[in-house]
């Protein structure tokens, strides 16, 4: 654990998120500031800064989850599609491996790398979705 960074202490419950599922090798959270409501940030437990640096039985599980949290979130939110995606240094606003699973659909204004960020109305709308998921979550237990 690296106690500067925020996904550590996010892993270690010394910092608040919005916890949809965790194992005993990953955390999956909400991104404070999604791309659309149920954008999801999955990490390591361990602090590795890359996808390079990750050992193979760690990433294979972690991929693994994110194939789960990807049918997940399209069951949960309705959503047609997902956008699964890891920035490796540039564009890596927290040096800690992590998978965003993002909601799509046809016509959602995402386009190419451009990504319009926005909060959560409220702690009800952000505790509605993060519920949404983890029950999704369980029922694929």
């Amino acid at each position: 654990m690296s106690r500067d960074c925020l996904f550590c202490r996010i892993a270690a419950g010394t910092e608040g998120a919005a916890v949809v599922f965790q194992t005993a090798d990953c955390l999956a959270f909400l991104d404070h500031r999604p791309l659309f409501p149920g954008h999801c940030l999955l990490i390591p437990r361990t602090h590795f800064e890359i996808l390079a640096d990750l050992p193979e039985g760690l990433a294979a599980s972690l991929f693994q989850q994110a194939r789960r949290l990807s049918a997940v979130v399209e069951e949960a939110l309705g959503a047609e599609g997902t956008f699964v995606a890891i920035n490796n240094r540039v564009s890596q606003s927290v040096p800690h491996v992590h998978v965003h699973v993002v909601p799509r659909r046809k016509g959602d204004g995402l386009k190419g790398f451009f990504w319009p960020r926005r909060k959560y109305a409220d702690a009800e709308e952000t505790e509605r979705v993060r519920a949404a998921l983890s029950q999704a979550w369980e029922r694929r237990q």
